[in-house]
C-alpha cells in the first residue's frame, strides 16, 4: 500500500512510456519471408516496441508490411492496439534497392507527416546510398507530444560522409516542420574500420553538443561473436526530448540470448541486434539527466 501511495504521489505511469527501436533485419525479402522461424523471431522482436524502424527490407512485391502487421495483430488481446506500417519507396543508386519500414502501435502514436529527403543539395548531391525517409510522429500520451525520426542505413565505405550529412537533413527538416525534437537512428556502420577514431571530428552530429548519442562507442551491436562493433546508433536532439529519455533505457536487445538461440540460428535472423530506448510518459517526473548507459 505504501508503494502504491508513493507511486500515486509521483504520478508515475511506466505503461505510457514509449519504446522506440531500430533493427537491421539483413536482407529481409522473399527468402526470409519463406522461413516461418525467422518471421516469428522478427515478429517477437517488433512486438517489444511501440515504434520499430526496420532496415534492409528487400521486397519488390510489397509483402513485408502486410505480413508483419497481420502476424503482430493476430497476437493482440485488444483490437484497438492494432499495428500500422509505413514504408519508403525502394531506395538505391542502381539495381540494388532497400526500403525503410516503420511499424507502430496506432493507439499510442500516429503519423503527422512523412518526407522523403531528396538528397539534391547543390554541390553535395547524392551523398546517401539510401536517402532518409523521415516520419513526424504525434504521441499525445507521452512527455514529448511530437518528434521526427530520421533513419539511416549507410554504405560502410561512405559511412563518415553519410553520418555527417545527417546534419544537413536535420536543418532541412527543422525548417520544413515546426519541431525541435529529433531522433536519428539506424545502421550507421558507425564503428570499427568504417568510422576510425580520427574521423569523428568530421561528423557534425558528433561534434555539436546539441546531439546526444545514446548508444556508445564501446557497445557491440553485432551478432557474430568474432566482431565487436557499435554499428547501430541512436542520437537524440531537442531539450524536451533529451529530458524525456528514461535513464539507462538505451539498450542493445540480445535476442540470441533472450530467445535461447545458437549463434547460427541468430544469424539466420540478422547479423545485427536491435537497439532501443524508452521515452517517458507525460506524467513521469524528471528524476535526473543521466541519459547514457
Amino acid at each position: 500500500m505504501l508503494l502504491l501511495f508513493l507511486l500515486s504521489l509521483l504520478n508515475f505511469n511506466p505503461s505510457l512510456c514509449l519504446k522506440l527501436c531500430s533493427f537491421n533485419v539483413r536482407s529481409f525479402g522473399e527468402t526470409k519471408i519463406a522461413r516461418p522461424e525467422v518471421v516469428d523471431a522478427v515478429v517477437k522482436i517488433i512486438s517489444r516496441c511501440d515504434i520499430m524502424l526496420l532496415m534492409e527490407i528487400k521486397d519488390n512485391k510489397n509483402r513485408v508490411c502486410p505480413l508483419l502487421v497481420e502476424k503482430l495483430t493476430s497476437h493482440l488481446k485488444e483490437p484497438e492496439e492494432e499495428y500500422r506500417c509505413i514504408a519508403s519507396q525502394r531506395l538505391g543508386r542502381n539495381s540494388y534497392k532497400e526500403q525503410y519500414i516503420f511499424i507502430y502501435r496506432q493507439h499510442l502514436v500516429s503519423v503527422k507527416q512523412t518526407y522523403q529527403y531528396p538528397d539534391t543539395q547543390p554541390g553535395d548531391e547524392d551523398v546517401f546510398s539510401r536517402e532518409p525517409f523521415v516520419i513526424w510522429f504525434q504521441s499525445p500520451k507521452t512527455a514529448v507530444n511530437e518528434f521526427a525520426i530520421i533513419p539511416l542505413h549507410t554504405t560502410p565505405d561512405t559511412a563518415v560522409r553519410e553520418i555527417d550529412e545527417l546534419y544537413d537533413v536535420y536543418l532541412d527538416v527543422k525548417q520544413r516542420w515546426e519541431t525541435e525534437n529529433f531522433i536519428f537512428m539506424g545502421d550507421f556502420n558507425a564503428g570499427c574500420s568504417y568510422v576510425p577514431l580520427k574521423h569523428w571530428k568530421n561528423i557534425r552530429l558528433r561534434t555539436d553538443s546539441e546531439f546526444i548519442w545514446l548508444i556508445g562507442d564501446k557497445n557491440d551491436t553485432t551478432v557474430k561473436s568474432s566482431t565487436n562493433c557499435p554499428y547501430d546508433r541512436i542520437v537524440v536532439s531537442g531539450q524536451k526530448l533529451i529530458h524525456a529519455v528514461v535513464p539507462h533505457s538505451a539498450n542493445i536487445f540480445d535476442f540470441q540470448k533472450d530467445f535461447q538461440m545458437t549463434e547460427e540460428q541468430a544469424l539466420g535472423v540478422s547479423d545485427h541486434f536491435p537497439i532501443e530506448f524508452d521515452s517517458k510518459s507525460s506524467n513521469e517526473p524528471d528524476f535526473n539527466d543521466d541519459y547514457l548507459t
